[in-house]
């Protein structure tokens, strides 16, 4: 149960090293249990539903489900950024867009401070 405690407050991920797509494994780390299960139940489910509702709904789960992060996420932050990244890259792409604007403006008010005539004088009377 150790695995499913963390993993059921961030959601279900598709596996980065499943066979196909990484939904069986994916599905086998949410619930915690070995992915041989979760691999033989696919199979028991295509032989007895036939081939294409179990496909159909096999494809359907590796699209809504969103692949597993490369490295661990470790604050809320990075989560909240992972999960707006895969719903919308476009909008993940603005807020970056957005910080780097901001990161800019700091920087160039330091620069306008810095290199102001007022701040030379002091730092030449703080010398002196």
């Amino acid at each position: 149960m150790r695995k499913y405690d963390s993993l059921s407050r961030d959601g279900i991920y598709r596996s980065r090293n499943g066979i196909l797509f990484g939904v069986c494994r994916g599905l086998a780390d949410y619930f915690d249990f070995s992915v041989f299960w979760a691999r033989a139940i696919a199979i028991i489910f295509l032989i007895v539903s036939g081939f294409w509702p179990a496909i159909g709904l096999y494809l359907i789960a590796a699209i809504l489900m969103k692949p597993a992060p490369v490295i661990p996420l470790a604050t809320e932050a990075e989560k909240e950024f992972y999960n707006s990244y895969t719903n919308s890259r476009h909008l993940a792409a603005q807020r970056i867009k957005r910080r780097y604007e901001n990161l800019e403006k700091r920087l160039r008010r330091m620069e306008h401070i810095v290199t102001a005539r007022e701040f030379d004088w002091d730092e030449r009377l703080k010398n002196d």
